[in-house]
């Protein structure tokens, strides 16, 4: 009696050829494909693909006029799957097999002279790694610079709005608002310096390193690298198929932009409580109580603070993934891409969200400023004065200044309001001069040193920033 599973192609895995007689169990086939996140790949897999293609013609592997067939169904199938008329198939496993199965369709058995010199393993280390750069780390990029120019708008505006600086979330010294700003503008202008440096050290291309070995097929590595956008092609065909560092590197990258994110949504969540009012938002990004008429939730700030945890998930998942890996390629690497993508969307609407609330909140100065003076934010003004004028050595004015906060503390003042014969109690030494000192804007507009709060030089900063980061 004949099996009909041999006899019957069908029921054959055409991708795995004669080596297996059964096609794959429905649960091995669902455990399998990837196609349901990989086809995110596709233009990437077209462009790789007719990159290859008019490599092998130009090196005399396959015939030009087999060439042109492909190039031609390649470029079809992208305006099929452009347009959403291209089915995709959990039975074919992947994107690469997809296109590869519906090229057939199209233009016969030339189709399968397209694998020549290739493996899958060198295919899809290179799709992946294309859609890293050109698509995941460009919208990064582009969407960090909309969120500084946002900062940067918001520091022009308030050079002059004092606020207090805090250590410890305990007021500490007077700043400007728009120097609280700039020091975002900075933490996100690292973020896309590491953009920059993963586009940099990524930029070798696997394609022709073939299943691990290499091919013994007179390909041109240098062409496809130069056709695809690649400085060159990777040096070591087993390192090429089984690195994802680039992947890696890039959750890195968006991990820290997520934490930065966060900290500055901590920060909107602080101040546009009832017991802050620095800021407001308005209702394009807050929304309201279910039971509480009077209440406007930063909610849009709160779900950037948590979306952290589940990009840096992210980021774990793929180095656990990666960790035991022996060279080459392993199926564990098909997990790869999830995560890549996970974060790539969430990140990116943190990112507009973000810019979004910072270009759109109110800043209430007034606020602001009340509460610059409060917790004697200048006791560190004081200190200076007493070494800049009485020529004190600064522990000493330290322990002056700490007298005198205690004192101000007993009497339920500022410091600015005590009488100056109490203060020449603790140092007679001390002149009316001092006053000058104690103000939270003489305070701030003391800070000149390079980097520094004051007016003059935020201002400064502001231009710089523009000159870095918006051109």
């Amino acid at each position: 009696m004949t099996d009909q599973t041999s006899a019957n192609p069908k029921n054959a895995n055409a991708l795995w050829g004669g080596r297996f007689e059964a096609g794959p169990s429905a649960i091995m086939e669902e455990i399998n494909a990837s196609i349901g996140f990989d086809k995110r790949l596709y233009a990437q897999d077209i462009q790789g693909s007719k990159a290859h293609c008019a490599m092998l013609v130009k090196q005399n592997i396959i015939p030009a006029e087999d060439g042109e067939k492909i190039i031609e169904g390649l470029e079809r199938i992208l305006q099929e799957i452009e347009s959403g008329k291209f089915t995709f198939s959990s039975a074919l496993e992947d994107i690469h097999m997809n296109v590869e199965s519906r090229l057939r369709e199209l233009i016969g058995p030339a189709a399968g002279r397209l694998h020549t010199g290739r493996s899958r393993n060198d295919q899809v280390a290179t799709d992946f790694k294309l859609w890293v750069r050109d698509v995941a780390l460009n919208d990064l990029e582009a969407g960090l610079s909309g969120l500084q120019e946002a900062l940067i708008g918001q520091a022009e505006k308030n050079i002059d709005t004092v606020m207090p600086g805090f250590t410890h979330l305990q007021a500490a010294q007077p700043v400007t608002f728009g120097h609280h700003m700039l020091a975002y503008v900075e933490m996100f202008g690292r973020d896309r310096s590491r953009v920059a440096d993963c586009k940099v050290r990524m930029n070798e291309n696997p394609l022709g390193s073939a299943a691990l070995a290499g091919t013994p097929y007179p390909i041109d590595r240098h062409l496809t690298a130069a056709t695809l956008g690649f400085d060159r092609p990777a040096a070591n065909s087993l390192d090429a198929v089984s690195d994802r560092d680039f992947a890696l590197e890039y959750l890195n990258t968006a991990s820290i932009t997520a934490m930065h994110l966060s900290r500055l949504a901590e920060e909107m969540v602080i101040w546009c409580s009832a017991q802050f009012k620095f800021i407001g938002m308005s209702d394009k990004f807050s929304t309201g109580s279910s039971i509480m008429p009077q209440k406007r939730n930063p909610d849009a700030a709160e779900l950037i603070r948590s979306k952290i945890g589940r990009i840096v998930g992210c980021y774990n998942s793929l180095m656990l993934s990666m960790k035991g890996l022996p060279l080459a390629y392993s199926k564990d690497m098909q997990e790869d891409k999830e995560p890549v993508f996970f974060a790539h969307d969430h990140l990116g609407l943190c990112v507009a969200a973000m810019t979004g609330m910072v270009a759109d909140m109110k800043v209430f100065a007034d606020n602001m400023r009340k509460a610059a003076g409060a917790g004697y934010t200048t006791a560190t003004d004081l200190a200076d004065w007493l070494v800049s004028e009485l020529g004190m050595p600064f522990r000493d004015a330290h322990h002056v200044v700490g007298a005198t906060v205690k004192l101000a503390e007993t009497k339920g003042c500022d410091l600015d309001q005590l009488p100056l014969e109490d203060l020449q109690k603790i140092e007679p030494k001390i002149t009316d001069a001092v006053f000058k000192v104690l103000t939270v804007d003489a305070s701030v507009a003391a800070r000149k040193s390079f980097g520094g709060t004051s007016p003059e030089r935020v201002r400064e900063a502001v231009a710089s920033a523009k000159e870095r980061f918006l051109k």
